[in-house]
């Protein structure tokens, strides 16, 4: 394993995170790998040196954070080792104060997840989407107290649009709130409008980029003609919207499909060694329902392509709509 810094802060963190979404309850996604069967996974990453671990209050309800505590616990070494990041902002009920970024919802939210990951406290608390309801100030201040009461320790943003993200930095910064130290936005070969004004940004002001989906929710990982092949990819509603599975797309998937094969290695090495080489990248999230997920993203980090095949890779991308801030 790689170590860097989570953005400017001083903490140390394994250049690729796991991040905690597969592991669940199939009653909420049929994909998803149970607690018994994720274990396995969990206590490897740790043994291959993943320190970095990534989940959220929606997935599958709460579950996925339970899971992920009752993990760590057992296969980390201590809290101190570790760090953990969950988010806030999805529906976690049906009335409408248990959604969003008021206060109220912040408040309620980060004590419930540390109730379910059994911490004082989580690393990185992180806004899971933009909420254009509540008042920015609102939103930061309220962050800035979860801060200060010792409950996380930094706060971190994910999919919005850059201009929204800068407000917030700018307020921040005029009112003395705790500011963002990372942005978990989405971007891979598939998709990659965030270089145009959110990476900018986020290397400008000295955030860390934790990249959601680096993978394509798996589309990255197989041929063109195995797109489909997988439960995750028949059934996710969500990832066929992000993708448009189109000729620019799966041009894309050709080569890395080609690089890979002249390389003798999976895709997935070669899809994640290019967006570990882009600049201002801290630590792709990725996820894991088989072992060879795990040895994969570890052995990515020792690929470094050259200049022809990161062109090789880059030339066939086409523009698109922007996707994920849902």
């Amino acid at each position: 394993m790689q170590y860097t810094r989570l953005g400017s802060t001083g903490v140390t963190v394994a250049r690729v995170c796991l991040g905690m979404m597969t592991y669940g309850v199939k009653s909420s996604r049929e994909w998803a790998v149970e607690e018994q069967e994720a274990r396995p996974f969990i206590k490897k990453a740790f043994d291959l040196g993943f320190n970095f671990f990534d989940t959220a209050d929606v997935y599958s309800d709460g579950v996925s954070e339970e899971i992920t505590g009752r993990a760590l616990r057992d296969f980390g070494k201590s809290r101190e080792t570790y760090v953990l990041a969950t988010k806030v902002h999805g529906a976690m009920g049906s009335d409408p104060n248990q959604r969003g970024l008021s206060r109220k919802h912040i408040m309620h939210g980060i004590d419930n997840s540390l109730r379910r990951l059994g911490v004082d406290y989580v690393d990185l608390y992180q806004i899971h989407r933009f909420d254009p309801n509540t008042p920015m100030e609102e939103t930061l201040e309220a962050l800035s107290d979860v801060v200060k009461a010792g409950k996380a320790l930094y706060i971190g943003g994910s999919s919005m649009f850059a201009w929204q993200f800068a407000q917030m930095l700018a307020l921040s910064d005029a009112n003395g709130f705790s500011r963002f130290v990372t942005m978990q936005n989405h971007y891979n070969l598939l998709y990659r409008e965030e270089e145009r004004e959110m990476i900018p940004l986020c290397r400008k002001e000295g955030i860390g980029l934790i990249p959601w989906s680096p993978l394509a929710r798996g589309l990255l990982t197989r041929s063109r003609e195995q797109m489909d092949a997988t439960t995750r990819a028949k059934t996710d509603t969500f990832g066929k919207d992000l993708y448009r599975r189109n000729d620019d797309d799966t041009a894309v998937i050709d080569a890395v499909s080609a690089v890979a094969k002249k390389r003798g290695v999976p895709n997935a090495q070669i899809a994640l060694a290019w967006i570990l080489a882009q600049p201002g990248v801290t630590a792709p999230i990725i996820g894991a329902s088989k072992m060879s997920h795990l040895d994969d993203a570890v052995k990515a980090l020792d690929i470094k392509l050259e200049a022809d095949e990161l062109k090789a890779l880059a030339e066939p991308y086409r523009p698109k709509p922007v996707t994920g801030h849902r």
